[in-house]
């Protein structure tokens, strides 16, 4: 279902784009290659210079390699355009620093705890945090059993999406329906939080 339609009339000046493909390597490690990009409708008056209109203010890359544990191995970044030339574009190396973080385990504040402020470029540090969830995508159905948590050595291991977002809360309906023997009674957690089930 879209959005639904604007009640005043408008005219788009700025779209940003992000894209992350996520590749599985021959070596085992997977690489997140991320894009973001800037682009205005108008032309842009800058310090650097004026830009074409529909001609990217930021087109920036960012690679991690992680492997299936989601331990950063690698990392690269690279400015194709930016806003101050000569500037802007040489914070690339800065971006190895993200190798040794883990992407399930504290990610963004060790992000920001390298990168942010003048240690690092706005907007490939935002960049960033879209990573998480692209490599937990990505790993879905391939790297991370999805289904209902059945294993190939007998054990049963509770499935990695559950109580990780509110439609698949353990006492909710959708857990109750797709995943009946994860299924906690919504009782529980009203007695936890002193209320009377109703």
């Amino acid at each position: 279902m879209p959005l639904p339609p604007s009640n005043s009339r408008r005219a788009l000046k700025h779209t940003r784009a992000i894209q992350v493909d996520a590749f599985a390597r021959e070596d085992g490690l997977w690489d997140l290659d991320a894009h973001i990009t800037d682009i205005k409708t108008r032309e842009s008056r800058l310090a650097s210079g004026t830009r074409p209109a529909g001609s990217p203010v930021h087109d920036l890359w960012l690679r991690l390699t992680i492997d299936l544990q989601f331990n950063v191995v690698d990392a690269h970044a690279v400015s194709d355009a930016v806003p101050y030339p000569g500037y802007c574009d040489t914070i690339g190396p800065a971006y190895k620093k993200l190798i040794g973080l883990n992407l399930m385990k504290g990610f963004r504040d060790g992000v920001r705890q390298r990168l942010s402020g003048i240690a690092g470029c706005t907007h490939l540090t935002e960049l960033t945090q879209v990573l998480p969830t692209a490599a937990v995508q990505a790993f879905a159905g391939d790297v991370i059993d999805t289904r209902d948590g059945a294993s190939t050595d007998g054990q049963n291991q509770k499935p990695f999406q559950l109580d990780r977002c509110h439609a698949l809360r353990t006492d909710g309906a959708a857990v109750a329906q797709y995943y009946p023997r994860w299924a906690v009674k919504a009782a529980a957690v009203s007695e936890s939080t002193g209320s009377e089930p109703t």
